[in-house]
């Protein structure tokens, strides 16, 4: 029976913010290493996979996850597209639908993208505890053996020990304890924090989701069966998946069967907060975590993370500073837990900087918006060798195009040229209008752009190797 891993990489970290952002939340960061926290779920799956992994993940995110995969560890995979967000448990069930497509029914590795597990030993016999159990048809789940008192996660407490060794059957599931009910389970030894991390065969997780909740299935049936393979993705039908009952698989499934819980102790932690962060990161003689160019003086217990320049601290204890290109948060350690509250203020004021960074990343490349004003924006374009944007005009805005460095072919209009380094050219309002590299280094210019409209809703796209939808409104780039 092969082992299938199932990796959700839905969901935006809005507590790690700014650093995490909407449409490039923190599962497709860097935060604990030179890998993103994506990259590294997949590497320490070497070993233990007897299938391509199936990742599950919003649409919006369908480059992302195609370019970290691309650059590895993992050669391939299935990726399916959730046009909407409907909670773990019609996620979990669309892999399970997905794996049984050619009649198989594997065992799932079901596991989130944004987990750090420090000791992959531990953790791989973790797995191998759990595998004869799962193929068994035991729904297992992974409770992680708590550290501290930790009020922040829910729990699950043991019972029994179940045949076959390693595993215990599940007594109950708990919601999020208070402090001192948290300190008590702690000595106990017989509570762990639900990792949200499971094993069963798909097969059997369907049986009991269709037992449970019939609708679920049927939404998530005919999403898979209504929808259509788009390049290297399975893009499910959004009218029958927004259908689909929004729930967690512990509220769904797991809280109203029976099911086992294997411990594991292999340094994990879901980094749900920059508090979490610091306490997983390398400190220095002052309990500081710090992270890009930093010079500390006086400074204690504090998460500084620099990305774009030198951050100075002088006697401050217990902050947490981040900043980016567009943003800087400043914290106290004790309510970082809240940080989400600003990423509403900013989304109800109608603001940007909760979605994308200043950066945005695209299949053919990246952007870089360096300025804007009134009637004018500038961009640094990146496009890789051999990549194309889209097919597009504008009604209300001209374009200015400047070559840094590369080799440009450019179409506008009825005209198609070769723009090199130190050259530009222009695109006027209303022109049809295409940017290629045609070379083998990056292409690097800057565009200017200006006119009475800058919004990015003023676009019509003609055409589009990457399978984006013409007309979608999406940036201009």
């Amino acid at each position: 029976m092969s082992l299938v891993p199932l990796i959700m990489a839905g969901g935006t970290g809005s507590r790690l913010w700014p650093l995490s952002r909407q449409l490039n939340p923190k599962q497709f960061r860097s935060l604990t290493g030179k890998r993103t926290m994506f990259q590294e779920t997949l590497a320490r799956l070497e070993g233990l996979e007897d299938a391509d992994p199936i990742v599950i993940c919003n649409e919006e995110h369908r480059f992302i996850v195609a370019e970290q995969l691309r650059q590895g560890p993992v050669e391939s995979a299935a990726i399916l597209l959730e046009p909407v967000g409907r909670n773990t448990a019609p996620a979990i069930a669309l892999g399970a639908l997905h794996a049984m497509t050619h009649g198989d029914d594997p065992v799932l590795m079901v596991m989130a993208a944004d987990h750090r597990i420090a000791d992959v030993e531990a953790f791989h016999a973790a797995i191998h505890t759990a595998r004869p159990l799962a193929e068994a048809g035991e729904l297992v789940t992974f409770g992680v053996v708590p550290t501290h008192a930790e009020t922040g996660y829910g729990y699950i407490q043991r019972g029994e020990a179940v045949d076959g060794g390693g595993g215990y059957a599940v007594a109950r599931f708990i919601e999020k304890p208070d402090a001192a009910t948290a300190e008590a389970w702690l000595a106990g030894g017989e509570h762990y924090w639900n990792s949200g991390m499971f094993m069963f065969r798909a097969g059997r997780y369907l049986e009991e989701l269709e037992r449970l909740q019939p609708d679920m299935v049927a939404a998530c049936r005919a999403a898979l069966a209504e929808g259509e393979r788009d390049m290297d993705f399975v893009r499910l039908a959004r009218e029958s998946f927004t259908t689909c009952p929004a729930e967690s698989v512990d509220y769904a499934v797991m809280e109203h069967t029976r099911s086992v819980v294997v411990p594991l102790d292999a340094g994990w932690s879901d980094i749900g907060s920059w508090s979490a962060l610091w306490e997983v990161n390398p400190k220095d003689a002052d309990g500081n975590a710090v992270h890009g160019d930093v010079l500390t003086d006086a400074s204690r217990n504090s998460l500084v993370h620099a990305e774009h320049r030198m951050v100075a601290t002088l006697g401050i204890d217990d902050l947490v500073i981040v900043e980016t290109k567009d943003a800087v948060l400043v914290a106290h350690k004790d309510r970082v837990q809240e940080v989400k509250r600003l990423v509403e203020r900013l989304r109800e004021a109608g603001r940007c900087e909760h979605l994308d960074h200043r950066e945005v990343y695209r299949p053919w490349g990246c952007y870089d918006s360096i300025d804007a004003g009134e009637r004018f924006q500038v961009k640094r374009i990146t496009v890789k060798p051999g990549e194309r944007l889209s097919v597009q005009m504008h009604h209300h805005r001209a374009e200015h195009w400047v070559v840094v460095s590369g080799t440009a072919r450019v179409t506008n209009g009825d005209r198609s040229y070769l723009v090199s380094e130190n050259e530009s050219t222009f695109i006027p309002v209303g022109h049809i209008h295409s940017l290629e590299n045609p070379g083998k280094i990056p292409l690097e210019l800057v565009e200017v752009q200006s006119g009475s409209y800058l919004g990015e809703d003023d676009i019509v796209r003609l055409d589009d190797q990457y399978g984006r939808v013409p007309t979608t409104v999406e940036p201009s780039v």
